[in-house]
């Protein structure tokens, strides 16, 4: 049975809207902070194969559309009405989880005692146990590290709940109460989901209802292919770096090879760097995975605002996915910090799209959120609480014709910040400042957006602060065309005071009652040569604080004064100043162009190949080994140094790796050349 178009969209709207309405049950119910004000969480409802083809409208997210639910129905195969089933285990979930605090759960929903849909919902819960409070570091090394582990089970069976488990989930947590919050209001949105699907079986029919599934995911495929077509066939390549793994202070590179064949497309992530032992694995399970595909996701949702959003998105998007890379961790990798190499392959595949379309795409935002934690005892000094403070970020790309948005930065979600009263009164800070950061937006014709910054002050002795996803603090989004990269991150506790001290990488940070704590987020890559931006939009970015005057004089060679654009001065020292070259492609900065002088892409394809045929046992240790011999004065950022220093003499740094490589893999000399 094939719909006619006015019923299929009828149905549509219909199933859109029990997404929906499950949505906003389980927000409004939930209890942490996290949930009901950032809105990390996602329902939708899947076919009788698990892929999804009803996604609320009002979700946050629309790349969680391209996960693998059906494993983890496969892995629980006898179910019965009212049922729900509960993982949140990467590995034994399929990949439907990607990182322990993430709670999914699905429910069989039923007709004539035939399974017709699958309900699904997630959250991201405040903490799941593990090594530290909110269960996430970047210093773990394996995933019992990060928190209780759960298969896919039951956690309600023939509508009766799983005692059992659910103490066993509550006596594992520091935020129980809390959880137990959020996991109700998820049962809660799985039951709408249910009874309002029945109502639309019992208005137009099951055999209606379940043609719709498919002939949804068929029109939207269709349309998927037409966007994607805008892409000129060909093949393209690009890579970009994390700083570091934060075990050691190597950079971490992800490579991808677009391959574009009339719609349908390739990502090949051959030669992507050996996963690392620290968290900063992605768990794609050797296949497809939305972390792989969401800078896609959001090609297709912009180009075409009309397309329903379903599993049909992917149809034509297939995956080279070699297992032990970043991009594919195995088992028992740490994968709390997933979303950094992912987020570099998101800006990967821009950069590649741009080789292909100039124009297609925006420059790279920010590329982190940095939602930190505070981690404190309550009055009594008995109970330890745990709460995000704000999900932080950096502001977005800018765009031929438009300057990136300012912090602000949807290219990944459209998660919400905490209001400060809220976090006022549920921590013990007090946020001392919550603003723009200036100069931080990549200088061009179009800026780069400005990321945020905040700074807190401690109010309670024996807190902890936790950060994750601190990333480019080395290496800042690249600039396009002219434009200039933004930049980097920097995180200070005790800011302007005698014992400052520039963060880097946090793992668990103690701090007492009085210290302050800042974040200075990074900002978006510019569009453009910078000296061709016009003299009022310098003015107007100055008077609303995106850019210093000092930032105005040296970026954009123009002075500005209380009574405006000082046309003399400006005149004067746009003819003293020697212009540097504009990049006609991408400028990376200083720091990638230091280190890339040795480890360019044929050198580091090449050593990521004889990696591979390492036992992953030794892996990492081998390739530790070869970079500090290379690179012996090699450091995290946030001390000062930069690559510059350290690589002064490339051609030194390369005559030591080719040795320590030739040593470690019997490769003959000058294999780097």
């Amino acid at each position: 049975m094939k719909l006619d178009p006015i019923l299929l969209e009828i149905m549509n709207n219909k199933v859109a809207a029990v997404a929906d309405e499950m949505y906003f049950a389980l927000k409004r119910a939930s209890r942490s902070i996290y949930v009901k004000e950032a809105a990390d969480f996602a329902t939708g409802i899947l076919d009788t194969d698990g892929l999804l083809f009803a996604h609320p409208p009002s979700a946050t997210f629309d790349f969680l559309i391209d996960t693998d639910y059906a494993s983890t129905i496969r892995a629980v195969p006898d179910v019965e009405p009212g049922d729900v089933l509960f993982t949140n285990d990467p590995y034994l979930s399929g990949g439907l989880s990607t990182h322990l605090p993430d709670l999914h759960m699905i429910r069989p929903y039923f007709h004539d005692k035939k399974v017709v849909a699958y309900g699904w919902c997630f959250v991201h819960c405040t903490d799941i146990g593990g090594a530290v409070p909110s269960s996430i570091s970047p210093a773990f090394t394996e995933i019992f590290q990060e928190g209780l582990r759960v298969p896919p089970m039951k956690i309600v069976k023939k509508g009766v709940p799983n005692d059992d488990l659910f103490k066993f989930l509550m006596a594992n947590s520091r935020t129980p109460d809390v959880n137990l919050g959020d996991l109700n209001a998820m049962l809660g949105s799985m039951e709408i989901g249910e009874r309002r699907l029945a109502d639309v079986i019992k208005r137009h029919g099951v055999k209606a209802f379940l043609s719709c599934q498919k002939d949804l995911q068929d029109y939207t495929a269709l349309k998927a292919r037409d966007v994607l077509r805008r892409i000129p066939d060909g093949t393209y390549e690009f890579w970009d770096f994390m700083d570091d793994d934060m075990l050691s202070p190597v950079p971490v590179r992800v490579r991808v090879k677009l391959t574009v064949d009339d719609g349908c497309i390739n990502i090949d992530l051959t030669d992507t760097d050996p996963q690392v032992r620290s968290a900063y694995n992605v768990p794609t399970l050797n296949g497809r995975n939305y972390w792989i595909t969401y800078r896609l996701t959001s090609i297709l949702t912009t180009y075409d605002q009309t397309m329903v959003k379903n599993a049909g998105l992917y149809r034509s998007i297939t995956v080279t996915n070699p297992p032990g890379t970043v991009m594919n961790a195995e088992f028992p990798d740490a994968v709390g910090i997933r979303a950094e190499p992912a987020r570099r392959l998101h800006h990967a595949i821009t950069g590649a799209i741009m080789k292909a379309r100039p124009g297609l795409l925006p420059a790279p935002s920010g590329g982190i959120s940095t939602p930190f934690a505070l981690a404190e005892y309550e009055a009594d000094g008995q109970k330890r609480t745990v709460q995000v403070v704000e999900p932080m970020r950096g502001g977005m790309g800018a765009l031929e014709g438009q300057d990136g948005v300012d912090a602000r930065d949807t290219s990944m979600n459209n998660m919400q910040n905490h209001p400060l009263e809220t976090v006022e009164a549920e921590c013990g800070i007090l946020v001392q400042r919550y603003d723009v950061r200036p100069d931080s937006g990549g200088p061009g014709c179009w800026r780069g957006g400005a990321g945020q910054t905040i700074t807190v002050e401690i109010l309670r002795d024996g807190s902890a602060i936790l950060a994750r996803s601190m990333e480019r603090l080395r290496f800042p989004s690249y600039g396009v065309f002219g434009g200039k990269p933004g930049s980097p991150m920097q995180a200070f506790l005790n800011l302007g005071r005698p014992d400052q001290r520039e963060l880097s990488k946090i793992h668990l940070l103690s701090v007492k009652r009085g210290d302050t704590v800042t974040f200075m987020m990074p900002g978006g890559g510019g569009y453009g040569d910078p000296h061709l931006r016009e003299p009022r939009k310098v003015l107007h970015d100055v008077e609303m604080g995106f850019i210093s005057r000092d930032g105005a004089a040296r970026d954009y060679d123009m002075v500005i004064t209380d009574g405006g654009v000082d046309e003399a001065a400006t005149e004067k020292l746009r003819r003293g100043r020697v212009k540097e070259n504009v990049r006609a492609d991408f400028d990376f900065g200083p720091e990638r162009e230091a280190w890339e002088a040795v480890f360019d892409d044929a050198t580091m394809s090449r050593l990521n190949r004889a990696l591979a045929k390492l036992p992953k046992s030794v892996r990492q240790d081998v390739r530790r080994r070869l970079f500090e011999r290379a690179v012996p004065d090699l450091s995290v950022p946030g001390g000062g140094q930069t690559l510059a220093d350290v690589m002064g003499d490339a051609d030194a740094v390369r005559i030591r790796l080719t040795d320590a490589m030739a040593e470690a893999f019997g490769e003959p000399a000058g294999m780097t050349g």
